[in-house]
């Protein structure tokens, strides 16, 4: 059972994290929970917190004296410190005063300043946690019959699912924003689409990008939302007329996006835990959000449900949301545990857990039973390769699996073990 402090806000549901928060906070002298604007991060950590200080009511103060925000009752919040960078070296010295005494200080941030190069890691001292939108379990979307640290122990039984393609299409269109919990679809996307405004007019402009400039780039990257698009591509996209800006110039904006816990860059992998195809195959490209994409693109959810080819990407997209959490809670979870593969024989997989242990798993996405003959083939195809690779560590998968939007059970194929599991079964 998680225990949390005495600001626990009045009708707080509980997060997925919560559990890493309290361990990291026995364990450390400050955690630091990082994400996107308005994912929660405020309420999680005054969760945990006997006291908090909210930086942007009082920047010059800080600025002026960075100390005056460490003062508090411990656990001690400090919502927004990169509005302020100094403060997070005070926050390291003070950690290191007390003999790296845990569960001091909990700092939030939705964007990495600037300044950040200059400052120390805090490594050993500060422990960062990521904080994404809310998943189909944390929205009550998701019955949680089918658990990702149980499919990784050996643990399955087949579930029934409900959820409908209409579902889904609304679910990617009102997104896991904590805010609209319970919001019309109509306040859902309008609110989102001032979220993209603030990020484009006013943090993009902060930090000296032009906020047309962004947004077009931005709309390129929703146009080829879970792709390994080029530079190239991404620039004749965001032209404007015959006027396309540079690579180096779209390079920038996506490094700040990522800065600004917009953009997820989703790495390669192989099997070989030094294959130069970790490094050197293009990543691809994801929201912190589908709604984020399917806001750039002025599609709603009865849009979405007439575009096949665009709901199966999105779908992809809130697939690699939802694992991207469950993954970072595994037990041997690493920084960057969610990876997919491509090769040059042409053999993609949507997404790979690899564990820091080296156990891993794979996934193929698909919107319903009708393909899931041909993931399965894919996925006994990497299967193999994997088998075959005389420099693989671990040669056999921990289980492999097809992600679906609509199918009626989650359940495993005799044919080939491999599991078929609906998105709305599936959890932490």
């Amino acid at each position: 059972m998680t225990h949390y402090g005495r600001l626990k806000p009045q009708g707080y549901l509980p997060r997925q994290i919560d559990a890493l928060v309290e361990k990291r906070l026995a364990e450390f002298g400050a955690v630091e929970i990082r994400g996107t604007r308005w994912s929660g991060k405020s309420w999680t950590s005054r969760a945990f917190a006997e006291s908090v200080v909210r930086i942007d009511e009082g920047v010059g103060l800080f600025e002026e004296d960075p100390a005056l925000a460490l003062l508090g009752e411990r656990p001690h919040a400090i919502d927004e410190w990169q509005d302020v960078p100094a403060i997070w070296n005070h926050v390291r010295h003070a950690v290191d005063d007390a003999a790296n005494a845990p569960g001091q200080y909990i700092l939030t941030g939705s964007s990495t300043p600037p300044e950040k190069g200059e400052l120390h890691s805090g490594a050993g001292r500060i422990s960062r946690i990521r904080m994404r939108t809310m998943t189909l379990a944390e929205r009550g979307v998701s019955n949680g019959a089918v658990s990702l640290r149980g499919l990784f122990d050996g643990s399955f039984a087949p579930a029934a699912n409900s959820a409908t393609l209409e579902d889904y299409a609304g679910i990617i269109c009102h997104g896991g924003w904590p805010a609209l919990l319970g919001a019309s679809d109509e306040r859902a996307q309008g609110t989102i689409g001032e979220y993209l405004d603030l990020l484009f007019d006013v943090s993009m402009k902060k930090i000296g990008r032009d906020p047309v400039l962004a947004r077009r780039v931005a709309v390129a990257l929703a146009r080829n939302v879970g792709t390994a698009a080029t530079l190239k591509t991404l620039c004749d996209d965001a032209a404007a007329g015959d006027r396309a800006p540079t690579e180096e110039t779209v390079a920038a904006y996506l490094a700040d996006f990522s800065l600004n816990y917009f953009l997820d860059e989703l790495p390669g992998w192989d099997a070989p835990v030094r294959s130069r195809s970790r490094v050197r195959t293009k990543p691809k490209r994801y929201f912190d959000d589908p709604s984020m994409a399917a806001s750039l693109l002025s599609v709603d959810s009865s849009r979405l449900l007439a575009d096949g080819q665009l709901f199966g990407v999105l779908f992809e997209s809130l697939c690699y949301h939802d694992l991207a959490v469950y993954a970072s809670l595994l037990p041997a979870a690493g920084a960057a545990p969610v990876r997919y593969y491509a090769d040059a024989d042409g053999l993609e997989v949507d997404l790979v857990i690899e564990l820091r242990d080296g156990r891993w798993a794979a996934f193929e996405v698909k919107m319903g039973e009708s393909k899931v003959d041909a993931a399965a083939k894919s996925l006994n195809r990497l299967r193999a390769k994997v088998a075959a690779n005389p420099a693989a560590r671990n040669k056999e998968p921990e289980f492999l699996a097809v992600l679906v939007a609509a199918g009626s059970y989650a359940r495993r194929r005799k044919e080939d073990g491999i599991y078929v599991i609906p998105l709305a079964t599936l959890t932490a």
